[in-house]
């Protein structure tokens, strides 16, 4: 079992050697320059892979580059043996990141909430306090009602 510095500095040059490999290398007009990778990570026993990418473009796009990559995985696997050096090279799985699709997510939400404060602003633009405009006590205001409440106190009695 490798420890776990060895395992990101080998995911750091996997993820390093495929982006390379797909700039320079790999001839696949189904890769062309839209596809991006953006993580890498190793298993403890560094025997498997597993790159995260992205791809710039709409779904077909995406199903292209995917098929590309799995076309490819035998060229990678073989540059990124020569460039790491170690006994096993890993096997490589290509899995599309969800990292965009998640941020768009947030980005719709985050506008959701804009817009609905905005909206309390307009309706709140002309609106006047329900009571107080400093609803608290202070010491020293509200001794007297303090001394009034112990004076009907005493004449309940």
């Amino acid at each position: 079992m490798a420890d776990n510095a060895r395992a990101k500095r080998l995911a750091d040059l996997i993820r390093e050697v495929v982006a390379k490999k797909l700039q320079r290398g790999i001839k696949d007009p189904r890769l062309g320059t839209h596809v991006t990778i953006t993580d890498t990570r190793v298993t403890g026993d560094l025997r498997e892979a597993t790159v995260f990418y992205t791809v710039y473009g709409d779904d077909e796009q995406r199903a292209e580059a995917a098929a590309g990559l799995e076309s490819a995985k035998g060229v990678l696997r073989s540059a990124v043996g020569a460039a790491a050096g170690v006994k096993f090279t890993p096997t490589l799985t290509f899995v599309a990141d969800a990292l965009p699709d998640t941020a768009k997510t947030i980005e719709d939400l985050l506008d959701k909430a804009r817009a609905s404060d905005e909206k309390v602003r307009e309706v709140s633009a002309g609106a006047s306090f329900a009571g107080d405009a400093d609803p608290y006590k202070k010491p020293g205001e509200d001794d007297e009602d303090d001394e009034d409440d112990e004076d009907e106190d005493d004449s309940a009695r």
